[in-house]
């Protein structure tokens, strides 16, 4: 059918309908790659009750802003979204769609202006998750018997590829070298491979999935050649498989971007290592002091590795004061810059792997917690430390938080209103639960001082922002 495609939504999809029907409305349909304005005739992949998927058949008329992808796999491989529009306009269509995601779920009209902190386009990426494939009847060129790739747009078909230029060139060389090479004999064991890159991408942190058939000798051997073939791979880790969880997903882009914290295997221990251990990831934050963090094979950490510096003194900036919670705290990305402005500061994490990162990186005054943040905050961790029993004065003069997609929830969202801290420092990676957690928080007696929208994913969909909340 022809479809004319009024806005680019959350996701990655354009938004058509289609003409009015009995009823008098036409029927919403979500068609990816395209560009708004543009006419399209169109395939319906599948039917809903009250919307459908499409794909584009034939552009009709295309925008006369669209642009060559610059990737090979663009529109096989589901990891980008955006590589037809320039990156100016899809900073453009980020800020438009979290506005209207506010506005849509929450009733918040932003009045604040978005502060858009762009990235460089290509290459920003410290980490990726690859598909890795040893057996005999996958036998792409030039590597016959081993591939490395993705898995196909909303699909778990397996993609061989060659390079990833939203990857950084460390990861796109061991890629290449990798494929080269043959694999060195990969263990037909293994499933999936992570790559993780150290700031200046010299140094990296491999780490993989394998079945149950593993033979840990055959691992280690392979961890061996590895590391003398690939210098650059500082370790080696090997943990039992993740196929069933990362198959809960529809695309390459869920399975490489949801927050390791939602992952149960990460945290658990390794079938086989070799090498060092953990990776060691520079930073300048705030007033340009220098941190370093360790980060193990598994624990979150952010994937952009241009803005993490700029994300660290925009959320630590410009505060100070006596006490700090840091919320989801990861290896203690924020904690690590705020224990220089705060006395006492409490960094809350449940990722087991993660807080032995935290408690590794933070300074003294800082107390690494161990536990899930909305049991921390409504049981006996937080009355233990008597935060709720002390004078308006002694409260939190600063909470930041940085959930996973699902967002904070409103649990954690009750307690952070009771605890009334005068000022909140919010993380987001989803527009839709970021409005849903702020409304509460508005209706309390915030309001938002400063919005800002991190570009971490260019060429994706994906959207993170940090919103300045006072009261």
């Amino acid at each position: 059918m022809l479809l004319s495609i009024e806005k680019l939504i959350y996701g990655g999809d354009g938004l058509a309908r289609t003409p009015p029907g009995a009823d008098g409305r036409g029927m919403a349909v979500f068609v990816p790659f395209v560009f708004p304005g543009e006419k399209v005739e169109a395939e319906i992949r599948q039917e809903k009750p009250g919307f459908a998927r499409g794909s584009v058949a034939q552009l009709i008329e295309a925008s006369p802003d669209r642009v060559e992808a610059r990737c090979p796999y663009f529109r096989q491989c589901g990891g980008c979204h955006y590589q037809h529009i320039p990156y100016e306009r899809q900073l453009e269509f980020k800020a438009g769609i979290l506005r209207e995601t506010l506005r849509r779920i929450a009733k918040i009209e932003l009045t604040a202006e978005i502060r858009l902190h762009p990235s460089p386009p290509w290459n920003y990426r410290n980490r990726t998750r690859l598909q890795v494939r040893s057996a005999p009847e996958f036998t792409p060129q030039p590597a016959p018997g081993f591939a490395l790739g993705y898995f196909r747009f909303g699909s778990h078909e397996f993609l061989p590829v060659g390079e990833c230029p939203i990857s950084s060139p460390l990861l796109n060389r061991v890629m290449a070298r990798l494929v080269e090479l043959r694999g060195l004999n990969c263990p037909a064991a293994v499933e999936e491979a992570e790559l993780f890159s150290d700031a200046a991408d010299e140094r990296l942190l491999a780490w993989a999935f394998c079945g149950r058939e593993a033979d840990k000798r055959d691992l280690l051997r392979w961890a061996e050649a590895l590391q003398r073939e690939l210098p650059e791979i500082s370790g080696v880790k090997f943990f039992a498989s993740r196929r069933r969880s990362s198959e809960q997903g529809s695309s390459w882009e869920r399975s490489t971007q949801e927050r390791w914290e939602d992952d149960a295997p990460l945290d658990a221990k390794p079938l086989a290592q070799l090498g060092a251990k953990a990776i060691r990831y520079r930073t300048i934050g705030y007033q340009t002091r220098e941190h370093e963090y360790q980060v193990n094979a598994g624990a979150f950490f952010q994937v952009n590795r241009y803005l993490i510096d700029e994300l660290v003194s925009v959320v630590t900036g410009n505060a100070c004061g006596d006490l700090a919670l840091d919320l989801y705290a990861g290896v203690g990305l924020f904690s690590v810059a705020l224990a220089g402005s705060f006395h006492h500061i409490f960094a809350v994490e449940a990722s087991q792997t993660s807080h032995g990162d935290l408690m590794q990186n933070v300074p003294a005054n800082v107390k690494a917690v161990g536990a899930r943040t909305e049991d921390y905050l409504g049981n006996d961790c937080l009355r233990s430390d008597d935060l709720r029993r002390r004078p308006v004065r002694n409260r939190p003069d600063l909470i930041v938080l940085d959930p996973p997609r699902a967002g904070a929830g409103k649990a954690v969202i009750r307690s952070l209103v009771e605890l009334g801290a005068p000022r909140v420092r919010y993380v987001s990676c989803d527009p839709a639960t970021l409005a849903r957690d702020l409304a509460p928080l508005l209706a309390a007696g915030y309001h938002i001082e400063e919005a800002h929208l991190f570009d971490l994913f260019p060429q994706t969909f994906h959207i993170e922002s940090v919103m300045l909340l006072a009261r």
